[in-house]
């Protein structure tokens, strides 16, 4: 979206390196100091740190515990879980990337998007025990009631407390109390385990209600004749892999719809992705940047590169015009045997070629 971008891709780790944070400024037998680049950045016990050996290996470094030296030059004391002799090629002058940030860590475990119903709960005394009549901010009500014996509280203040504390423990419910009222002749003593119950059966009747009540929104009406499709030959590309897909494409006009990929009838080499993302813009490698160079006219050409990962191997190909990579690849015979049987089981025809009209013209 916002341009070709250098250096988006890390070619020296698969490894998560975090940012660079500052570099080590002494090493002692059982920490090390490094300074920040921000004097504003805070160390914390737990941080994951990481810096390149010389083999440009990535080394992790977990902080057990991190002391401020100097404030104001940012200089940190860093007191790793593991020996310092485990740590290879650490020593002054080393840049230092931060990978974990405890201080984040905590910020993004924060129940920060939990969304509830609001409610209104009244709880009130019955003749023969006590009723809860829970009001959601939808309008929708529910009620319990429960049979039991009138107790008066010893303690009315701590008795008011835990009622309203029992009643508002709606937990991993979809409810949230806004207020909780009490209608009550004196403070009663009413035990957790009567308080709970009552809760649970108002809530299942809440929850009742609003199933009852909920109305779904109609469908808006279709527009007709269908919009036609910009195409009237799909190719794998689209991606049509079951029979609603397939009759959407149909209705909107489209003529030759040929099956996803993943419908295993792809046997020879295909793009299996096309991105922005260049290899070869990465490496460098890229006819566009070497034009107007003097000397190196005609010499770069967008010629195929290859991905390797053990025995498999992925073919990069390369489309200058539009600056596009494609991953090229084929389907393994096992897979494809295995959807063999599968499309057995659970059949569906795809057309490779336009169908012939019927006699109807259709």
């Amino acid at each position: 979206m916002n341009g070709r971008q250098d250096d988006i891709g890390a070619f020296d780790t698969p490894k998560t390196p975090g940012r660079a944070i500052g570099w080590v400024t002494q090493v002692g037998d059982k920490w090390f100091e490094l300074e920040t680049s921000d004097k504003a950045t805070e160390l914390h016990n737990g941080d994951g740190l990481c810096y390149y050996d010389l083999q440009k290996e990535l080394v992790g470094v977990h902080i057990n515990r991190a002391e401020c030296v100097h404030a104001r030059k940012g200089v940190w004391r860093v007191f790793p879980k593991n020996e310092i002799s485990e740590f290879k090629d650490l020593r002054k002058g080393l840049e230092i990337n931060r990978n974990r940030d405890m201080d984040w860590v905590r910020t993004l475990e924060k129940k920060s998007s939990d969304r509830r119903i609001g409610l209104w709960a009244e709880f009130k005394q019955t003749a023969s025990g006590f009723a809860l009549l829970l009001t959601d901010e939808d309008g929708f009500v529910g009620n319990a009631e429960i049979d039991h014996e009138h107790q008066p509280a010893t303690d009315a203040a701590r008795a008011e407390a835990t009622l309203r504390e029992q009643l508002g423990r709606f937990g991993a419910t979809h409810f949230a109390a806004h207020d909780i009222a009490l209608n009550l002749s004196q403070p009663w003593f009413v035990p957790a385990s009567v308080l709970n119950q009552l809760r649970r059966d108002a809530l299942a009747s809440l929850e009742s209600a609003r199933e009852t009540g909920f109305v779904r929104l109609p469908r808006a009406t279709p527009v007709e004749p269908p919009v036609p499709f910009p195409e009237d030959t799909l190719s794998y590309l689209a991606n049509v892999f079951n029979q609603k897909a397939h009759d959407f494409y149909v209705k909107h006009g489209v003529k030759v719809i040929d099956a996803a990929y993943e419908s295993k009838e792809e046997e020879g080499e295909v793009s299996l992705m096309i991105t922005k993302h260049c290899v070869r813009f990465s490496m460098s490698l890229c006819p566009k940047q070497a034009k107007g160079v003097i000397g190196v006219k005609g010499t770069i050409k967008a010629e195929p590169l290859q991905l390797i990962n053990g025995k498999e191997k992925l073919t990069l190909r390369f489309d200058c015009k539009p600056c596009e990579m494609h991953v090229v690849g084929k389907i393994k015979r096992s897979v494809m045997n295995q959807h063999a049987r599968e499309m057995q089981e659970h059949p569906m025809q795809f057309y490779r070629t336009r169908p012939a009209r019927s006699s109807t013209g259709h």
